[in-house]
């Protein structure tokens, strides 16, 4: 599933493509297959995961990106470098044809009732208006649960997909399956604030400092690789949603005992 940042990305791109053009809109998904639209794009922002691209008809496309979602542009004629099949929206402008391929969620909503969708959300990591202190209180809320489950809760961070979750609990020493209580939920908040900042602006996330294929991530998908710190085997395993692996080093990361 792709991370805030890459979301992040997405909604720039959208917004710096279409806002202030006339597109005419073609939905590729039977709930809204009828519907002709035509309309000036006021702007798109991300909000977590989801996206939100506002339209001068007082509507909101509402998008998100689930697990093989993306969203190219294009120039008109250009050649699409996913099949056609697999587009859901098709916006046409002037000058840009933006597609979304393979979204989880696309619906048309009245823009005023945007946060009927992204109300329950946590605070964004990469939203304008963060705030630290209301997502360290999120975060803390079920003190017994695994911190590798509520990083993945996006009532409590918007942002969050597998690889941070898996890198941040690395990076604080603590194996995915640790009790929030007994992590310090401040520094994961920072640490998480400080990644998504960090990888923004890049195609692909890092969180080792280093960029070089096969060297940007610590634990996240490097099952029975060497740990980059103290050279034991990364571990992998099921915590919650079997569809996302926990990665983890067992001697970095210890898995928890006793009460």
């Amino acid at each position: 599933m792709p991370e805030g940042d890459t979301v992040w990305r997405a909604a720039r791109s959208l917004d710096r493509a279409l806002t202030n053009h006339v597109i005419t809109a073609q939905f590729r998904v039977p709930a809204l297959a009828e519907i002709a639209l035509t309309t000036q794009v006021l702007g798109t922002v991300s909000r977590g995961k989801h996206l939100m691209t506002r339209f001068a008809t007082g509507q909101t496309l509402h998008t998100h990106l689930r697990m093989e979602g993306s969203w190219h542009l294009y120039r008109p004629g250009e050649p699409w470098q996913r099949p056609g099949h697999q587009a859901r929206v098709v916006l046409t402008s002037d000058d840009r044809v933006a597609v979304g391929f393979s979204l989880g969620v696309v619906e048309l909503i009245a823009t005023t009732a945007e946060s009927d969708v992204v109300g329950h959300l946590g605070p964004d990591l990469l939203g304008p208006d963060w705030d630290s202190e209301a997502a360290v209180a999120r975060l803390s809320r079920e003190p017994m649960a695994p911190i590798g489950v509520a990083l993945l809760d996006q009532r409590n961070l918007a942002g969050i997909g597998n690889l941070y979750r898996n890198e941040l609990c690395f990076l604080i020493g603590a194996h995915p399956k640790t009790e929030v209580s007994r992590v310090n939920v401040s520094r994961v908040v920072l640490r998480a604030k400080a990644l998504l900042e960090a990888n923004k602006e890049r195609a692909n996330q890092c969180t080792t400092g280093d960029l070089r294929p096969g060297k940007r991530t610590w634990v996240y998908r490097r099952a029975e690789q060497p740990c980059r710190r103290c050279g034991s085997s990364i571990a992998s395993g099921e915590l919650g949603d079997p569809s996302r692996s926990i990665y983890w080093c067992p001697s970095c990361q210890p898995q928890p005992t006793g009460p």
